[in-house]
């Protein structure tokens, strides 16, 4: 057994590839549309493992939209969160504050940190290899919301 992806069900697909793509840094590696279903399903992967995704090797984060539904998505931490290894979290904390999104749990000790997507993913937020010295303004910042 091998794990494939993640799905998350998405309300607004541009608004959430803004997200997804703009502010987290994910590439869309395949995007399959279904008309006789009325729904989309695009699959995103870390830069470095989009080529490994396209051969089968690597997993990635399907995104499904169902195209005219207004249903609302509730409960998106019931599941848990996803996690993503960043090169350094303080950066990528700051380019996702910057896009207007809550940094729900900042990452105060260099190490780790917690947002949510537009349609109310938790997403945990790893730095990559050893934790990076306590810096302002994170280390004085204070949890806001769920995470």
């Amino acid at each position: 057994m091998r794990y494939l992806h993640t799905m998350v069900r998405v309300t607004d697909i541009d608004q959430s590839l803004e997200f997804w793509c703009g502010l987290m840094g994910l590439e869309e590696a395949v995007r399959r549309d279904f008309p006789e279903g009325k729904f989309t399903l695009v699959f995103l992967t870390a830069p470095e493992d989009t080529a490994a995704f396209n051969e089968g090797r690597a997993p990635a984060l399907e995104l499904t939209y169902n195209w005219g539904s207004d249903e609302s998505y509730q409960g998106g931490r019931n599941f848990g969160h996803l996690a993503y290894e960043v090169d350094n979290i303080y950066e990528a904390c700051q380019k996702i504050m910057d896009g207007g999104v809550v940094i729900n749990r900042p990452p105060r000790d260099g190490r780790m940190a917690f947002v949510r997507s537009p349609d109310g993913i938790s997403i945990e937020l790893l730095q990559k290899n050893t934790p990076l010295p306590p810096a302002e303004p994170w280390s004085s910042m204070a949890n806001t919301g769920e995470w």
